[in-house]
This record gives structure tokens, C-alpha cells and sequence, in this order.
């Protein structure tokens, strides 16, 4: 899933490369990725787009003060294509959930493109007036690149969640998914089961410190990328997640996995836990 690092260099793709433009037909591929009818899709024809942003995990178009809100969610991703074809692509066929064209300045003709890979449908489209009409973004708590130190012990102390779920709750603290929170408590040495409300304050200051520095080299690493690229430039960042198996880049220990239904996260047992594995609900009913 992209998370703040990634969305935010397709924010700044965006602005690059559309700003200035004006939106010329609006494609939907999948009717059921369009969460808002009113004002319909259809209404960002014809307006210039003066803007691009990111909200937590959410990427954002502003056609003159109507946005174009999407969420990519598990499987989805952003593609720009410099010559689209001409003709509307067939709704339902492929991963095609929904192409935006433009006509830029220079007599350009580009578009771009929402896709979502898999079989689970979960990529969502909104059209506002205002970002905080789409319910996800009006919860969100402050931005994990913004928060300041002060505001971030005070959140962790008010939850009595694990640190692991505490830094992916978007209400709580916006931008982080599953991957960076993996590398944020790699390398901070601090076990994904922690009470996040049980954190020493030295504990607290070293994370709030390690957030920001993993997330600022992220970000640094993806801006001025190309879209399809971007999926690469986090895969090389990363340390534990999605490493399961192979040897920490820190100790040489064998990266860990604990798998859930839909989910699974990855650490350190000599790194994060003194050298002790987490329990595994999945290979506990295995071995059952």
C-alpha cells in the first residue's frame, strides 16, 4: 500500500506534470471505486487543475476547488501515460479503475490512471468540494511528518493499543501503514507487542526521532521519481518489511513474521524483542 512517503511524491508528480492543465474526459472503468455521485465525476470537466496534495494516505487533485480524492488502498496504484488511447476503455475490464485526460498548456494531450491489482476491490474515488467531506479524511489525527514531539508522546500516552497498531491508526496519527511502521520500530529496537502507553519517555523521544528520520529519508528517496518507479524506490529502503526469512541487515538474525488474516508484519526477534519470537496466531492453529 502506498503510505505517506510514496503519496506524497505522487503529489508532487502531479503538481509537476498537471498543474496548469485542464481536465478533458473523465473515464470510470469501475463504477464501485466512485464513493460520491454529487457533484459526479463529470463535473471535473473543463476545469484547470491548480494543485495537488496529500492527506495521511489519501492523494488529491484540486481542479480549481473541486477535488479529485482517491485512495489507493492495498493493490492500487497511480500510472501516467503520456498518449492514452482514444477511446474509453470497456467498464469492468482489467485493473482500470478510473482515467483521468487532460489538455496541458504545451497542446499536450496525457492522462493518468488509477489501477488496483488483485482480486479484493478496495481503491475508492470521491468527488468534493472540500477534502474533509470524505469521512476517512475528516478522522484523521495530525500528520506523522508534521506532529510535533510534545503532541506525539501525548498520543501514545492516551492509547492502550500495541505501539504497532497505534502507528498505523490513521485517527490517531496519519501517513504511516504497516511497512514504515515496520521499519520505524526496527530501527528504533522497540517490539511491534509494546504498550504504546507504557513507553518510558526516553523510548517515546528515541521513536518520535527514528519516525522522522525513516520518514524523511523516504520521502527524499521517492521525490522527483516517476510513478512507476516509485514501488521500487520503497522496496530498496527497506530493511524487515517484507523480508521475511532473510537475514537482518543490523544483527544477521533471520527476519520474523507474524501473519494475521489479511495482514502480516515483519521484525527483528535479537533486534526488537531480546531475542525472543512473537507469537503467531496462524502457526499456533497449525500446530495445533
Amino acid at each position: 500500500m502506498p503510505e505517506l512517503p510514496e503519496v506524497e511524491a505522487l503529489a508532487g508528480f502531479l503538481r509537476t506534470h498537471a498543474t496548469g492543465a485542464v481536465v478533458g474526459r473523465v473515464d470510470v472503468a469501475a463504477l464501485s471505486a466512485v464513493k460520491t455521485f454529487d457533484p459526479p465525476v463529470t463535473a471535473l470537466s473543463g476545469r484547470e487543475v491548480t494543485g495537488a496534495a496529500r492527506f495521511g494516505k489519501h492523494l488529491g487533485l484540486d481542479c480549481s476547488g473541486l477535488w479529485l480524492i482517491t485512495h489507493l488502498s492495498l493493490g492500487g496504484w497511480m500510472r501516467w501515460i503520456d498518449k492514452p488511447a482514444a477511446t474509453p476503455p470497456k467498464p469492468g475490464k482489467g485493473p482500470l479503475a478510473l482515467r483521468v485526460h487532460f489538455f496541458t498548456p504545451q497542446a499536450l494531450t496525457p492522462a493518468f490512471d488509477l489501477t488496483e491489482a488483485g482480486t479484493k476491490k478496495r481503491l475508492a474515488v470521491w468527488v468534493v468540494h472540500d477534502p474533509v467531506n470524505v469521512p476517512a479524511i475528516a478522522r484523521l489525527g495530525p500528520d506523522a511528518s508534521a506532529v510535533t514531539e510534545p503532541e506525539f508522546a501525548q498520543i501514545l500516552a492516551g492509547s492502550t493499543a500495541r505501539i504497532k497498531n497505534a502507528m498505523v491508526d490513521q485517527s490517531l496519527l496519519a501517513g504511516i501503514g504497516n511497512a514504515y511502521s515496520d521499519e520505524i520500530l526496527h530501527t528504533a529496537k522497540l517490539s511491534p507487542f509494546a504498550t504504546s502507553a507504557r513507553l518510558t519517555a526516553e523510548q517515546t523521544s528515541d521513536l518520535y526521532a527514528v519516525m522522522r528520520s525513516v520518514l524523511t529519508d523516504a520521502v527524499e528517496r521517492s521525490a522527483g521519481q516517476d510513478a512507476a518507479r516509485l514501488k521500487g524506490e520503497k522496496r530498496s529502503g527497506l530493511r524487515v518489511h517484507g523480508r521475511t526469512g532473510l537475514p537482518c541487515p543490523v544483527c544477521g538474525d533471520v527476519v520474523r513474521e507474524v501473519s494475521f488474516a489479511e495482514r502480516s508484519f515483519q521484525y527483528c526477534a535479537t533486534c526488537q524483542t531480546g531475542g525472543k519470537p512473537l507469537a503467531d496466531r496462524r502457526m499456533s492453529k497449525l500446530l495445533k
